[in-house]
């Protein structure tokens, strides 16, 4: 259990796949002007990276059994991409003003780095199914947190007095860094709570 404590908290806080290993910076980006948006796209992630880890756990046990385990990443990023055109087929269909606010980032999601990163990741670190769960669980959760709380940064940036050279990329990635950094403090949390 204190081991899927620690996938838990490594995974949100101290190895976040967007503040730490910079992935899934695309959409971290472009989706995160507003809250409400930040937070449809992050559970759309979380959805899709829990599934993808589910579908490529059996996937690349039979590829390395075959010992076709080269085509791994060809196989995960077709896996990826079916999972969500799913999504955004049952998203168009059942949440359509998410879907119209997501607009070109949710099929984006097919080449988001953090979703494969998570699978491939899950693989090397040897994780058995529950745990490659868990830290699909905790990476997505983990690029929710990153996304809403700059999606935050982001709506107070808006009615801020930036200086005109500032304005619009130069701010936002200005501001990403801070983000980045602030998570900084966080390492070695893990450690020194006695989980791993």
């Amino acid at each position: 259990m204190k081991y899927y404590i620690a996938l838990f908290v490594m995974g949100v806080i101290t190895n976040n796949y967007v503040l730490s290993k910079f992935l899934g910076i695309c959409p971290f980006l472009g989706v995160s002007k507003k809250t409400n948006t930040a937070f449809g796209m992050s559970a759309a992630v979380i959805f899709v990276m829990l599934l993808a880890t589910a579908a490529t756990y059996p996937i690349n046990s039979f590829l390395v059994a075959h010992k076709l385990a080269y085509l791994q990443t060809i196989v995960f990023i077709l896996v990826i991409a079916a999972l969500v055109q799913m999504v955004e087929i049952i998203l168009k269909r059942y949440i359509p003003p998410l879907y119209q606010a997501l607009g070109i980032y949710l099929p984006l999601i097919t080449t988001n780095c953090a979703v494969l990163g998570v699978v491939i990741l899950n693989v090397d670190s040897g994780y058995n199914f529950g745990r490659s769960m868990m830290s699909s669980f905790a990476a997505g959760v983990g690029f929710m947190v990153a996304m809403v709380m700059f999606s935050g940064v982001r709506e107070r940036l808006e009615s801020s007095d930036v200086p005109k050279f500032l304005e619009g990329l130069p701010i936002t990635l200005i501001a990403a860094s801070i983000t980045s950094l602030s998570f900084l403090g966080f390492g070695g949390i893990v450690e020194g709570m006695g989980l791993i």
